[in-house]
């Protein structure tokens, strides 16, 4: 078990278990990598198994994150005409969506009083994990504490974003796109592609846009609040 080996089959065998429920059931909520976070949880803890020893091969899983955001840009390649069709109202959205995640969060530390430190740890939940940790280390919050957010964050929009747009009867791929990638980041772009390629090119977008905007805006808010 202190091989990276260990780590990487513990995650691969879990994914594709609920790959494989998903398939079965076919619920929104029965998302994979949903199930997967609980069942490797739920082995380490049953098992007594270090968090340190999993993360052997699991930091090697993570460091893939980076060069998969990367390759989110070919769907977008793919896509291109529709970006320059609609390139005010997507970047608009963008905005309006980065600002409402970061108004939410100072709106729910003053709420419950979460404390100035937490508070700035939430603040960059919605943009991906390598870009999240470095904006939260630069606005004084704990790093660590934003991989969860951002992690939560990511799985939630994955499970829910068909519901949501459902619900509201938001029908335009364009606009469900961007909805997805700028509220949950590469997780819900994840599920952005199942919903369709343009769905998942303009959630791709999002996710650089979002993340560079977030890192602007933040720090500047921050000095009026």
């Amino acid at each position: 078990m202190n091989t990276p080996l260990f780590g990487i089959l513990l995650s691969l065998v879990a994914f594709e278990i609920g790959v494989a429920i998903q398939r079965k059931w076919k619920y929104s909520l029965l998302n994979p990598l949903l199930i997967a976070n609980v069942l490797i949880i739920g082995f380490l803890c049953t098992t007594g198994i270090s968090l340190e020893t999993y993360n052997l091969g699991g930091d090697y899983i993570s460091f893939f994150l980076g060069p998969v955001t990367v390759v989110l840009a070919v769907p977008l390649y793919r896509q291109i005409e529709k970006l320059k069709r609609f390139w005010f109202p997507i970047l608009t959205g963008i905005a309006v969506g980065s600002l409402t995640s970061i108004f939410c969060v100072l709106l729910c530390g003053k709420l419950f009083n979460l404390g100035k430190v937490l508070t700035l740890s939430l603040l960059p939940k919605s943009i991906t994990i390598p870009m999240g940790s470095v904006v939260s280390e630069q606005i004084g919050g704990i790093p660590s504490v934003t991989i969860i957010a951002i992690t939560i964050t990511g799985i939630t929009g994955a499970v829910t974003a068909p519901l949501v747009c459902r619900f509201f009867r938001i029908k335009n791929p364009v606009a469900q796109g961007v909805a997805t990638g700028t509220a949950s980041h590469a997780l819900g772009t994840s599920r952005a592609l199942e919903m369709g390629e343009v769905q998942g090119a303009m959630s791709s977008l999002s996710i650089g846009i979002a993340g560079v905007f977030t890192a602007i805006v933040a720090p500047v808010l921050l000095e009026f609040f």
